[in-house]
C-alpha cells in the first residue's frame, strides 16, 4: 500500500471528527497527533519501535496569554556582591516591567535566612516592588531550599487554576544552608509540580550547582538557563517574562492504552506511569509555540503481509487558559506490515526519527558526564565520539539541522573534558540536555 493509501493506518478520531488524517489544529484547541516513526514494519519479525504524541499549541499573543502569579527568588548571599547584586537588580526590574497590570508578583531574597522584600501583589503598584527590588544586597550563606519554599508560599496566596502560577529562582553559588542534594531539590520540585507551581532556574556564573538545578526545574516542568555571565542573566529574564509566561494549557494528563499483544517499553523523554499496557504522563503546562512531544518506545509482536495491527488508544485532558474549560482529545494509531523494502522505507517518518535520535543521543550525552564525573575521562569522550558519528550519519541521512548541532555540541564537549573548561562546559551540557529532553528548542 502505497502514497496516500498508508495514510489510512493512521486514525485519528475525537475532536477530529471521523476523518482519517492528524487532526488539525483548532482555534484556541490544543491538536493531538500521534505518529508511529514507522508506520509500515516489516512483515515476519518483532519490532522495537517508536510512537511520538505530540501535542500542538495554539498561538497566543503576550497581550492575551493567562494572567501570572510569579515569585522572583534570589540569591542575595556573599558571592552575589558586586555587579551579580546590581545585574539581578536590573533583571528583576526588567522582568517586572514585563508584566501586566492585572499579574501578581512577589520579590523573595535569601541568603543564611529568607526574607519576602515585596509580598505577592499585583503588579500594577510598580513603585512598591521598584522600592523592594533596590533593597537588595549580598553578604551571607545560601538557604536555596528555603528560598525557594518561601517564593512557592507566596504563590500559594493567590494561586488558581486560571493562573500561570511560577516559581523563578535565580542562584549563582552551592546551597549550603538547609536541604541541599539534587534529590531534596528535586522532590520539592515535583512537589511544587503536582500543585500546580512551575520552578524555572537561573544558575549565574560557575560556581552554581547545576544538578541540583536542573532537577528543580525538570521535576516541576520549569526551565533551566545556565547564564555564564550577568548579561546572559538579562536574556535569561527576558525568556522567562515572555515565552515562559506564554502557557496556554495546564494540567495535562496523557493516557496511552496499548492494543493487546503491544508492549509498552518506555517513555524517553519524560516520567510515566507504566501499568501492564497502560501509560500516563502528566504534564504541568503546554506552552504557545512550543510543540510538547512524547517519545514512547514499543515493542510490536510480527504479523503477516498486507496486515494492519491496532497500537494504541490515545487520550488527553488539559486545562485549556484561553477558554478556561477543560478539554479532552482522543485518537488512535495503528501500523501496517509489509515484506515490501520500498514500501518500508518510503513510510518512515522522518521528523519522529530526528526526535528518536536526539532522545537517543541524549541520553548518552548524560551518560558522558557520569563518566567524566567518575574520572573516566577517555571513556567519556569515547561515547561523545560515537555520539557524534551517529548524529552526523543520521543528520545527513535525514536532513536534519538539529541533529548535526547537536552533533557540533558533542565535538565542542570532547575539547573540554579537562581542564579549567571543564566547570563551565558541564554546566552547559547539563542544561542542554534538559532543552533537549524536553524538546525545548525556545530555551
Amino acid at each position: 500500500m502505497k502514497g496516500k493509501k498508508r495514510n489510512l493506518w493512521v486514525l485519528c478520531v475525537g475532536l477530529a471528527a471521523a476523518a482519517c488524517i492528524p487532526a488539525p489544529v483548532l482555534a484556541e484547541r490544543i491538536g493531538l497527533e500521534p505518529v508511529m516513526a514507522k508506520p509500515v514494519l516489516q512483515a515476519g519479525k518483532k519490532h522495537l519501535t517508536y510512537l511520538q504524541i505530540d501535542l500542538r499549541p495554539f498561538t497566543i499573543e503576550q497581550a492575551n496569554r493567562a494572567p501570572a502569579n510569579v515569585s522572583i527568588v534570589i540569591d542575595r548571599s556573599g558571592s552575589m556582591s558586586g555587579e551579580k547584586i546590581r545585574k539581578a537588580k536590573e533583571a528583576a526590574l526588567m522582568a517586572v516591567s514585563r508584566l501586566r497590570s492585572d499579574d501578581i508578583v512577589s520579590i523573595v531574597a535569601y541568603n543564611s535566612t529568607v526574607e519576602v522584600l515585596v509580598p505577592a501583589t499585583k503588579a500594577s503598584d510598580r513603585q512598591t516592588i521598584k522600592r523592594g527590588i533596590n533593597r537588595l544586597y549580598a553578604s551571607g550563606a545560601t538557604a536555596l531550599f528555603a528560598g525557594v519554599s518561601k517564593g512557592a508560599q507566596e504563590v500559594r496566596k493567590f494561586k488558581s487554576p486560571g493562573r500561570v502560577n511560577r516559581v523563578v529562582l535565580l542562584s549563582d553559588g552551592l546551597a549550603n544552608v538547609g536541604p541541599s542534594s539534587p534529590a531534596e531539590l528535586g522532590a520539592l520540585g515535583s512537589a511544587l509540580g503536582r500543585e500546580g507551581i512551575g520552578v524555572s532556574t537561573i544558575g549565574l556564573g560557575l560556581d552554581y550547582n547545576e544538578d541540583l538545578m536542573t532537577q528543580l526545574a525538570m521535576k516541576s516542568e520549569g526551565n533551566h538557563l545556565f547564564a555564564r555571565n550577568t548579561s546572559d542573566l538579562i536574556r535569561g529574564f527576558d525568556m522567562e517574562f515572555s515565552v515562559g509566561l506564554a502557557v496556554v494549557a495546564k494540567d495535562v494528563v496523557v493516557e496511552i492504552k496499548c492494543a493487546e499483544g503491544i508492549r509498552p517499553v518506555r517513555v524517553l523523554n519524560a516520567d510515566a506511569d507504566i501499568v501492564g499496557s497502560k501509560v500516563v504522563v502528566h504534564l504541568n503546562q503546554v506552552y504557545s509555540g512550543r510543540n510538547a512531544k512524547l517519545l514512547m518506545e514499543l515493542e510490536i509482536p510480527a504479523a503477516e503481509p498486507g496486515s494492519s495491527m491496532k497500537i494504541a488508544d490515545v487520550g488527553v485532558s488539559y486545562l485549556n487558559m484561553a477558554t478556561k474549560t477543560k478539554d479532552v482529545l482522543s485518537s488512535k494509531v495503528a501500523v501496517q506490515f509489509s515484506s515490501d523494502r520500498n514500501e518500508i522505507l518510503t513510510s518512515v517518518n522522518k521528523s519522529v526519527m530526528e526526535e528518536v535520535y536526539l532522545q537517543l543521543a541524549n541520553e548518552k550525552y548524560k551518560l558522558a558526564v557520569s563518566l567524566r564525573d567518575q574520572g573516566r575521562i577517555d571513556d567519556a569522550r569515547r561515547i561523545l565520539s560515537g555520539n557524534v558519528d551517529l548524529l552526523n550519519r543520521k543528520g545527513k541521512f535525514y536532513n536534519s539541522k538539529r541533529l548535526k548541532s547537536f552533533a557540533e555540541d558533542n565535538k565542542e564537549s570532547i575539547k573540554n573534558l579537562d581542564g579549567v573548561k571543564w566547570k563551565g562546559e558541564r554546566k552547559r551540557m547539563r542544561d542542554l540536555q534538559q532543552n533537549i529532553q524536553q524538546s525545548n528548542e525556545a530555551f
